[in-house]
Parts: structure tokens; sequence; C-alpha cells
């Protein structure tokens, strides 16, 4: 499951009318066709190219989706409207990462069916329509998995899709379709086609003409934009995109001003090099265009401001991924580029200013009229890390840190930012889970409470509409359905509405809901419930309190009775669009045609792919009428007042049928002389929609073909009011729904007038008395059998007076709460309603402590922010106090003074008990939090001896940096062991039994990170060691690293090696760390001669050190470190260990030495231990337990100037572990015993 949160919008716009078709060929080798727009009708299974045709509104197909798309770039898609109607842009990366908006070529057979991507974790619904699950609003999709169906008067796309346009969703009311076998059937229609066209002379015909786009044969693609209501303008941009170089290489940019009777090329006027990508329009100023270069050839846009006649280019220094329209002032608009980048433009693209970098792709929204306090605020989601993001608001030209805000305290999950309406939500994982955070009218943010184990999975806001959210929540049991939750107004307290609702997975792995919005009738969906492995289609009229099953029609096609019996027989309609195009349906609604909803589906037990046919219902759901046997796409045409039906096929077609009477008699009408391949259908802007023009194409390189229909032609007077009926709204009878009656004038079936564009759809309502019907059960509480509301066995219902922690009264549930925008009053309205009532004197019970963050760690020196929540008790006289584990604490006089939360600094590293107390006359209340402070581990150094004694046991030391960081966990791997010795503390003792080299490697854990650090050791039982010092001029060429140290010490053992004839591979040279330079050489015995006998062993190793401390007395062993710097070794005045065994018989001299050793080592402990300032409720983590770090310095002192007092410092530095902190005092020098060894830090060495 993605961590982000998913979101699904819908955004219907007034001047969103215009409806595009695309029609897909089938197993004909041409090119696919997809067309994307505003408002678009996608006519399924037709083939051709590639049209993306882009406008705003028009005639509506009962196929398609529309919707509102919402968040993360990278998906192809395209939306046209942002979350307040603002029409936006995305420009599509295809799979090869080139910037276009397409959908990709192929065979039609492989056309992905017309799915809409969701790739935000929240999706939603908009009034009317169809829904089909984006992510965010505005520009591309992010991560987009989950598509509501519902119908729109304006589709908004996702875009940004690292897919081709192929697989995008068609929007409006249109789907993609793929190629398939042509049936029988077809082929009997097209050899009706023929035996019609010896006669065509009696066929009915419409008013039409073709216009050629010369030139543009090889144009796989296109992009239409007709201007709007009043405008005869209509521009179309043509492109040749090329699958295998991943962009645009040819375009052509078309202008009508006549309807599209004729069409002028604007080639010359943009620039005839220039090759353009796509089209742009201001969603409040129709007049004005932009036009997007390819980015491969150059980045600029040319702006228009009247309707496309004339142009002006402007370059660009960024590649413009998305773009966001203001949803009010026509200029202003944001453009994400491919780098994280988000700039604004206040000139319509003229000038561009950056606003701010690493935002997050799509997650970035306008402002809103009434919420927001002023209209240049932008809210946007800036990425930290990988794991970690957060919401800020910024102002449109002056996005400083100082002018920026943080409504939500803390980290937020990444691309899980989602604006909508009057809500804002994120998304925080804490401990594996998800915790959904919701603000209301951009008040404080507040968990989103669902029933108490419903454990989601994956959560999408399905809608935001009138005051309350819809989420489809997928639950810790289920796979492949997702359960329907509603909110009261606040968002915040959620009950079930509707379980295992129908999934599905889109061509990208987008999550794809069955869940569809009846336009035109408020409270009205249809959903598929997955029942005993069935699938079924359920209605409801009141938001989801009562579903129930359609009832199929009583007759088919041909009269004959249909035999189907409730609740084992029932009509189920195609929802979705699923991965194989020809087993999705389509389904229909219109706002100006309330009632009428035109679908494809089957009748039976459960729903089917096959003997699917086209069903009509003209009184919202309650009857339903066959009207075809095979699928088509129906569209409307003048406010509904008429239907426009064109067949599924892949063969070429020159008629389409019509029918004046609510689809009860359809009439076949030809369009063209000749048979056209139908690529898509654009309608006339506004509601009227008498001309469409179909776009299609003779043979697949043929140029393409624009045929305008003019329908005015079949209409003979205009409607009046005799021409009207009244029709009443009823739910099998039930004429009080959502708490009102509702009457709407509409059209007569047998009137055949055009209603025009100044008709508007009339309804009169009429308040209904309260019934149980209009209560749905409040947040805890469950519906029994007898749909009786009773408590949950997890709720305590005395819990919901939570509100008494910050008011003197509160909201008593009966159990009842009444269904959002329902309307009904008086009745059983006292019954059912909460009550208000003082809050009862109690004491404090449900007392909660956490972090902003919901997060156990913090780092030092952060301003952690606390919040305390009082379930239960009287908040006003209850005071809580906060004892931050450190020695500080506050208390506060009552709960509501710590809505803000309580920040606080800690100083020190470790774990810190906070706690929180609440109390009031008649009790107390405790909690505790653990916090862990730590700080970010820098480096690590592990100190261990160049040469140990075998089977002697050797400390070994890990120095950290800081050395104070939290909670540390140390992994030791020694030589060639399988598994790894794992400790809380910094060093480790062992024992090494074999001789030779041996390798230590220690990881250290601390928070996120681990680090690591390894030491060769040489292994021997007989050696002796004495240090060595350099003529002064070495320390001025000593950079003090490690790769110096080793390269100098090859260096000096190679001089001695030549000055002594000593053999290699006994002798070993260490150069120490720090100045003054010191050094220190091994010589180890040669067992050949020493036969393993310690007597021969003692002597042979004696006879080698006089050799060796002779050629360095002499001065013998010299080396060049560079032209002109010769340095001479010396031996020093003491050796640390001359001479190493494993015998048990120390002299008297070496135990008085370690015995004082260990009196300096304790008492400098004690000085350490009450030197150290300790917080009084501190506790530290238990791997520091008492012990500090050992602290490994340079065995001579930067201020000493003899070896002997730097060897003696090495001893104590070796035993003792030093105070950290800064003032650390100075500790003075003693002789090491002579037969002693105490290694120091030797992070470099040679090799035997």
């Amino acid at each position: 499951m993605e961590s982000g949160i998913r979101y699904c919008r819908v955004n219907v716009s007034a001047f969103c009318t215009l409806i595009v078709v695309l029609l897909l060929l089938a197993w004909v080798p041409v090119t696919k066709t997809a067309i994307t727009c505003k408002s678009c009708q996608l006519l399924d299974k037709w083939s051709g190219r590639e049209l993306l045709v882009r406008m705003d509104g028009g005639v509506h197909s009962a196929t398609g989706y529309v919707g509102k798309v919402a968040d993360k770039n990278g998906d192809g898609s395209t939306e046209l409207f942002n979350s307040d109607g603002a029409e936006t842009g995305q420009r599509d990366w295809s799979a090869s990462g080139k910037n276009t908006h397409s959908v990709q070529k192929g065979n039609t057979d492989k056309v992905a069916g017309g799915k809409m991507p969701l790739h935000n974790k929240w999706e939603s619904l908009r009034s009317n329509g169809k829904v089909s699950h984006p992510k965010r609003p505005g520009s591309a999709t992010v991560d987009l998995k989950h598509r509501v169906r519902r119908s729109a008067q304006g589709p908004v796309m996702s875009p940004g899709s690292l897919q081709s346009e192929r697989s995008q969703p068609a929007f409006g009311n249109g789907t993609v379709r793929a190629a398939r076998r042509v049936p029988r059937s077809e082929l009997r229609w097209n050899r009706e086609e023929q035996r019609t066209a010896t006669s065509r002379q009696e066929e009915l015909k419409l008013t039409s003409s073709t216009f050629a786009l010369t030139g543009d044969s090889a144009h796989n693609q296109a992009m239409v934009h007709w201007s709007g209501q009043n405008s005869s303008v209509i521009l179309m941009l043509t492109k040749l995109y090329d699958f295998n170089l991943g962009s645009v290489t040819e375009s052509s940019l078309w202008r009508s001003t006549d309807y599209g009777t004729t069409y002028e090329k604007l080639n010359e006027k943009v620039g005839v090099k220039t090759i353009l990508s796509y089209l742009y329009v201001s969603p409040n100023n129709k007049r004005k265009i932009m036009l997007l270069t390819d980015p491969e050839v150059e980045s600029s846009l040319l702006i228009s401001s009247d309707e496309g006649a004339t142009y002006q280019k402007y370059r660009l220094n960024f590649y413009i991924l998305s773009l966001l329209f203001h949803p009010e002032q026509e200029d202003w608009i944001l453009a994400y580029s491919h780098d994280q980048k988000l700039y604004s433009s206040v000139e319509f693209g003229r000038r561009w200013q950056l606003v701010h970098e690493r935002v997050a792709p799509n997650r970035f929204y306008w402002s809103k009229t009434g919420l927001d306090k002023e209209p240049g605020l932008i809210h946007l989601e800036t990425s930290i890390s990988e794991t970690q993001a957060l919401y800020v608001t910024c102002k449109l030209q002056n996005c400083t840190d100082a002018n920026k805000g943080k409504p939500f305290p803390g980290f937020i999950d990444p691309n899980s930012l989602v604006v909508q309406d009057e809500y804002v939500f994120v998304q925080v994982s804490t401990g594996g889970r998800p915790i959904y955070y919701v603000s209301s009218r951009r008040d404080v943010f507040t968990p989103m409470k669902l029933p108490k184990y419903t454990l989601p999975k994956d959560l999408h806001v399905i809608s935001t509409d009138e005051n309350r959210v819809v989420a489809a929540v997928q639950e810790w049991n289920q796979n492949d359905t997702y359960n329907l939750y509603v909110s009261e107004p606040g968002g915040i307290y959620y009950i079930l509405a509707l379980e295992n609702v129908m999934s599905s997975m889109g061509p990208e792995g987008n999550v794809m809901i069955d869940l569809y919005e009846v336009a035109g009738i408020k409270g009205m969906f249809l959903a598929n419930k997955k029942l005993n492995n069935e699938v079924k289609t359920y209605i409801t009229y009141n938001k989801g309190r009562d579903w129930r099953l359609l009832q199929a029609p009583s007759s088919d096609l041909r009269g004959n009775s249909i035999h189907c019996i409730l609740p084992y027989c029932s009509l189920h309609l195609h929802l979705h669009v699923s991965a194989n195009p020809y087993t999705s349906g389509n389904i229909a609604s219109r706002e100006s045609a309330p009632g009428i909803i035109v679908a494809s589906g089957s009748i039976g037990a459960e729903l089917t792919s096959s003997n699917v046919s086209m069903l009509i219902t003209s009184d919202a759901g309650n009857t339903w009428r066959q009207i075809f046997d095979e699928e088509y796409s129906v569209l409307y045409l003048d406010q509904g007042g008429a239907l426009v039906a064109i067949r599924h096929t892949p063969l070429p077609i020159r008629h389409l049928w019509l029918s004046f009477d609510e689809g009860r008699v359809w009439n076949k009408y030809s369009f063209t002389s000749s048979p056209l391949f139908v690529d898509g259908v654009l309608g006339e802007p506004g509601e009227e929609t008498l001309i469409m023009t179909i776009f299609g194409h003779v043979s697949h390189r043929s140029e393409w073909q624009l045929v305008k229909i003019d329908f005015r032609s079949i209409f003979n007077r205009r409607c009046m009011e005799p021409d009207y009926v009244q029709w009443i709204l009823h739910d099998q009878g039930e004429r009080c729904l959502m708490g009102v009656k509702r009457v709407y004038r509409k059209l007569k079936p047998i009137a055949r007038c055009v209603m025009g564009k100044t008709h508007s759809v009339t309804m009169i309502s009429q308040p209904c008395d309260c019934t149980e019907s209009d209560f749905e059960c409040d947040y805890g509480f469950e519906r029994r059998t007898d749909s009786k509301c009773t408590p949950a066995f997890w709720f305590r219902p005395s819990s919901m007076s939570r509100s008494c922690a910050t008011e003197h009264t509160f909201l008593n549930s009966t159990g009842y709460r009444k269904v959002v925008s329902n309307n009904c009053t008086g009745g059983v309205m006292e019954q059912y309603m909460a009550r208000r009532q003082v809050c009862p004197s109690q004491a404090p019970h449900g007392l909660h402590l956490v972090t902003s963050e919901g997060k156990l760690i913090a780092s030092l020196a952060s301003n952690v922010t606390f919040l305390v929540f009082l379930e239960e008790g009287d908040g006003s006289r209850t005071s809580i106090k906060v004892d931050f584990g450190d020695g500080n604490a506050f208390t506060y006089s009552n709960v509501s003074s710590l809505e803000d939360g309580i920040k606080h600094i800690y100083k020190n590293v470790g774990i810190y008990r906070v706690s929180a107390t609440a109390e009031n006359s008649l009790g107390s209340e405790t909690v505790l939090l653990f916090l862990h402070i730590t700080c970010q581990l820098e480096s690590i150094h592990l100190s261990a001896p160049f040469v140990v004694v075998k089977n002697k046991e050797v400390n070994l030391t890990v120095v950290l940096w800081p050395s104070q960081v939290g909670t540390v966990t140390y992994i030791w791997w020694f030589g060639n062991n399988s598994e790894p010795v794992i400790t809380l503390e910094g060093s480790v003792a062992f024992t090494f039994s074999q001789e030779g080299i041996s390798v230590v490697t220690v990881q250290v854990s601390a928070g996120n990170t681990i680090l690591q650090d390894r030491k060769t050791i040489a292994v021997h039982e007989y050696f002796r060691s004495h240090l060595l010092a350099f003529s002064s001029n070495l320390d001025d060429h000593n950079p003090d690293v490690a790769e110096w140290r080793l390269d100098v010490s090859r260096v000096i053992k190679t001089s001695m090696v030549q000055a002594t004839g000593v053999s290699p591979e006994q002798l070993l040279v260490t150069v120490l760390p720090g100045l003054p330079t010191v050094a220190e050489f091994f010589l180890l015995p040669d067992k050949q001669l020493t036969e393993g006998k310690l007597d021969k062993t003692a002597t042979h190793l004696d006879q080698l050190s006089e050799l060796v401390l002779s050629a360095l007395n002499q001065n013998l062993v010299q080396f060049t470190l560079r032209p002109g710097v010769q340095i001479t070794v010396y031996a020093a005045h003491l050796s640390a260990a001359p001479l190493v065994d494993t015998s048990e018989n120390h002299s008297g001299s070496a135990m008085l030495m370690l015995l004082s050793v260990v009196v300096v080592g304790l008492a400098v402990f004690l000085i350490y231990k009450f030197k150290r300032k300790i917080p009084g409720l501190n506790i530290y983590a238990t791997m520091q337990d008492e012990k500090e770090q050992e602290m490994i310095q340079s065995p001579v002192s930067p201020a000493g100037s003899t070896p002997s007092c730097s060897s003696q410092r090495e001893l104590l530095t070796s035993l003792e572990p030093l105070d950290t902190e800064p003032n650390t005092q100075t500790i003075e020098c003693i002789k090491p015993h002579p037969r002693v060894k105490f290694s120091s830090d030797l992070p470099t060495f040679i090799d035997v």
C-alpha cells in the first residue's frame, strides 16, 4: 500500500459543455485513438488515430468518466479543472520520459480501457457526474489509484503520467475502448448499410459539411478546443508523436471561425519550425490561449489573447510539467517543472517567478475564497526526505521563510497532502500504521475517527460535497473490495454506508471503485457490491443510508416478457471499465436531464460481461427499458431533450441514431455520404449542443476528416410551456427523499422542439416531516436487523462527551444523526437528534499524551511539541501538569489552554520520562510517555591494538562522534565468524586464539543511521615493541590523516629493513595519530629458529632489538619524504613492551603499577561522575549504564615534548573513561610497567 493519500476529485464548471467521443476501431490495422478533453465523450470500441480533444463541454455520452484528477505527476492524463473549478493542464511524460500529452500509438486490439488513474490517496466526487479517481487537481496525477464513476459536465484529467496517453482515462462521458473481432451482428448491420445505400434518396439525412486537414495524414494525435459559449472558434492541434524517440516531431495548428465548417492552418503564425506539444485555455477567459512547444526542441510558450488569432512567443528557462490555473484570477498560473520546482505567473505566463523548490508532484493548491485569508495563498507539500514531507502555506509573490505558514505541526507522509473544498487531509504513519488527519474550514487538524477495528490498508476520499466526506476504505481483511464510510460535517466521525464495493486495477495499477453519482438528483448513487462472490448493482436515494437492488425491465426489445424476481434476479450495470475493454460498459446522466440515466448492463443473479445490452431509465432508476441489444455510445443533445446513439464498431460508418422521446423510439440518420472510421465527437459548448463535429478518417493513412453536423434542421420550433410536464421524483412510490418532495419540469416525450440555451431545470421542493429513515446511525453505533441503532461492542457512549474537555456543554447522542443535507423538519426530529446537555462533573478519564509527530524520538535541541487530550472530564475545571523529565514541569489551569500543544527543547541526549497529570476535585489520571532524545551519529572510530597476544583477552572500543547520540547498538564481527556479537556498550573483550592476521568489523546503529569501521589486528604469542621518534621537520608535513600514516608506515618499515637487514616478515611498523609524530615498531620471532621455546624466543628478540636499536641510535634509518625533506628515525627512550609473553609471574613492580593505574582510574571515574550534570528525571540508555565511551587519544600529547610522557599518557587513556565534556581535567602522566603493553588508538598499520 502506498503511503501517500489518494484523492479523486471531479469538478463541474459552468463553461464545461463540450463533448468528445473517442471511437476506437477494432481488429482493422489502424492506429489507436484516444480523446482527452475537458468534457469528452469517448465512443468505445472504435479505432482510428489518437485524438486528444480538449474543450469546455458538449454532448455527454453514456461512456466514459468524468472526474477531477488529483496529484502525482507522471501519470499521463490531463486535468483540466482544479479543485475550485479552474482549468488546469498537465503535460504527459511518455514511457521514454518525453513530455507529451498523447495516447500511445499501437494496434487497436491493445487499447487499454478508459480508466481514470487515481494516484492520490484521497479522491473526490464533485456535484454532478461521474467520478474517476484521480489524485489531485490541477496538474499531473500522483498516485491516483482509485476511480469513482460519475457523470459531470466537465471532466478533469490526471496529467503527467509516465505512461502514454493510450492508457490514460477518457474523461467526460466517454471511455476508451479497444479493438475486437467483429460479431456477426455487426456484419449484418454493415450489410444493412449496403442495402440502405441503394435507396439513399429515401433515408433521413442530417445537415453536414466535411473538411479535410490537408497535410496531416501522418499525424497520429490531435487536441481540440472549442472556445466556449457564443463563440464559433475552434482550435485544433495535430501532432506526429514518434514513439521510438518519445517526442513530437511534427505539429500543425488549425483554427476555425465558423463552428468547424472550414479551418485555417496557423503554422506560419506560430513559426514554421516550431513544434507544439500542448494547448491550454484560461478557464476564466476563453479568449486567452497558451501553447507549449516540445521541450526536446525548445522550451517556450506562445500566448494569444484573441482566441488564437495571433500569438506572442516567450522563452522559458524550465520545462513545464503541469499547470494549475487560478479559479478566479484569469492571469494567475502555477507551473510545476520537471525538477520539482514550483513557479508562479500573474501575467498569464509572460513572466515567471520561483515559488518553492522540492515541491511534491501535484501537491500544490490555490487558496479558496471564504476559507483562506487571501486569494494569493498557495497550499503545498514540500519534500524533506523519502519518508518525510511538510505541509506549508506560501504567499504567491513572497514565499520566504518568514511568510510561510505551517498549518500541520510536524512531518507528514510524502504525497499525502490534499486540499479539497473546505477540507484538508494529511497522513502520518506511526508504528507501521497510517493515521489520517483532517482539518475542516482550515481549523486545527484532528485524527479521522473510523470505527475502532477498521484498521485500513488503503483509504481514498471519494467526495467532499455538501459538507461531508465520503471515504472508501480497504480494511485488513479485504482484497478486491472497499467499504464506503460517510462523515458528519466536520469530517471527523465516520460510519459505514456500504460494505464490499467492488474495485479493480487500472492499466497503471490504479484502483477503480465501482461507485457512480447520478447527476441532477441529489443523494442518488449507484454501486456494485460483492455479495457471496456475486457482483450486484445497488441504488440509494439518500446518500447511502438505504440501498436496494435494481428492478430489471419487464420486457426486452422484442416485447418478450422478462421473468426476473427480486432478490434472486435483478438488473446490474457496468460502473467501471475493466482491463478488458470489451467487458466494460458505460453509464451517463446529465444535470440538465434529471431522472434520465443511460447505461450498459446485464440481467440475472449477478453482473456479467456477456449478454450486455443498453438500458435507459426516465424515472431515476425505478423502471428500466432496453434500447439496444449491443453496446452504443449515447450522447445528450439539447439539454437532454434528444439522444444520439453511435454504435460501437470497428467498421467505417455513415449513420447515427436519434431519439426524441427518452429512448422509446430511435430513428436512423446519415451524417456523411461516404463511410468514415470515427475517432471522436466534439460538441458545441453550452447546454444547447445542437452542433457536433465528428472526427475520423477514410483510411488509417488519410487526412483527418472533420464532419460538422447541424442538428437544428431536424427541429421545427422552440419548446413552449405546453411541451413540458411535471415529473415527481420517488423511490418505488416513496416521495419524501432527503427530507423533501421534489417535482421537476421535464419535456414531454412526444414533444419535438428545441429547449434552447434559456432552458433551465425547474424543481419545486416541499419539506417532509422527519421520520426514522431520515437518520443514520451515529458514530460508534451499528444498525441491527430491526433497524435500531445500538452501541458497538467497542464503543462507550459516555466518551462522546469529550467536548466537555473544552466546553461546558455537550451534545448527548441518541445513537442517531441526521443524514447530511437532509431537509426534513418536525416529525421525530426531537426524538432522534442529539440533545445539548450540561457537562457532568466527573473525574478526568482517557488522558492522552503524544508528540505532534506521533513519534517517540526527537532530535537534540529541536522543538518538541506535546499534545494532551482528555476524553472525559470537566475540562474547564481540570488542571493539567506536564513534567518533561528533565527537571522542568508546567501546570495549566484547564485543558483548553493546551489546544496548540506544549513546546519544549531538550538540551541533553537521553531517554526522558514525560508525564501528564489531569486533576480535578473528583480525581486524577496520569499518563506517561518515554521520549528518546538523540542526535545524529556523524562518525565512529574503532580503537584496537595493532598487535595482540594470542589467547589473551583484549579490549576493543568504539569512539562515537558526537559521543552521546542516544540509544546505540553495536554489532561486532570477528574474523571469519558467521555470527556477530551484539552489545549495547561501546566496548567488548575478545580473545584471539589463532596467530596471524584477524579482521575486526564493528557496525554502530543509532536511529536510522548505521556506520562501520574495520581494523586488522596481528595476533602473536611473543613480540617486542618500541616507540619511534622523528626529526622535527616531519611534523610540518603531517596532515594527521589515516592514509598519510599508512603510507609513511610503509616507508619507515622499508628504511628499517634496509638499514638492519631484518626480515620484513619479522617487522611491523605503525604511525600513531596526533602530533608530534610518533610511531611504534614490533619485532616478531622467527619460529624456525626459536622452535617455539620461550628462552630461545627471548634471546632471539633481544638480538633483533639490539640490532634495530643500534641502527636507530647511529641515525642509520632515514628516508626522503619529498625532494629536499630528509627524515631521520630515532629510538624513543622508553619501550612500551620489550617482551610480551603468557607467563603468569609478573614482578611486584608490575603489580604495583597496575594497582596505581586502577586507583587513578577510579579517582578519575568518581570525579567524572560527580562533576557531570544529570537531569533530575533523565533516564539514560541501557548501553550507557554508568560508563562513558573510551576516548582514545594520541599517545603523544600535542603539548608534550618527550616520548616518555606520551607513552605514559597512552597508558592512562587506554584504562580510564574520560569525561567527554569540554572542561575535562588534565590527567598527569604515569609511567607504564616495562613488561605490560597497553595499546592505544592505532588506526593505521602495515601488514606483516
